[in-house]
């Protein structure tokens, strides 16, 4: 593959990323901030599942040459620490965690069952992005 081609397809991959982020980060905030009468179940953890699928397209964005399994081993490694930092308790992280971004980036509490929506997330979105993959390889073929 050239280098031209490459870079060509770096970009296509990049936009990709962005188009899904940009798409993903407000069905986000509306589900888990606007009341427009959703089950209590999906403002939760379908708020969560959205916000760790977002973070592995955005893991994708910077890293587009990656493969989708080491893309989502480091969505995985990055959304379970993230979980596990809110149990840091600081000042400056309590400060941080009191601002809207703060809230939507980091959150507040602690859950394990968190970080299972976060994985299942990431699961499906590994899923899709090889599946999107191999078929546009394999229609080449």
């Amino acid at each position: 593959m050239s280098l031209a081609h490459s870079l060509q397809r770096s970009a296509r991959r990049r936009l990709t990323c962005l188009a899904i982020m940009l798409l993903l980060i407000p069905l986000g905030l509306i589900c888990r901030f606007l009341p427009i009468g959703l089950p209590p179940l999906i403002v939760k953890y379908g708020g969560s599942f959205l916000w760790a699928a977002t973070v592995y397209w955005f893991i994708a964005f910077f890293l587009a040459r990656q493969r989708p399994f080491a893309l989502a081993l480091i969505a995985l490694a990055s959304t379970t620490a993230i979980e596990f930092l809110k149990r840091v308790q600081s000042p400056t992280l309590d400060g941080i965690r009191e601002t809207i971004l703060g809230k939507v980036i980091l959150g507040r509490f602690f859950s394990c069952t968190d970080i299972a929506i976060y994985w299942l997330a990431i699961f499906c979105v590994l899923w899709m992005d090889h599946s999107a993959n191999y078929s546009r390889h394999a229609s080449k073929e």
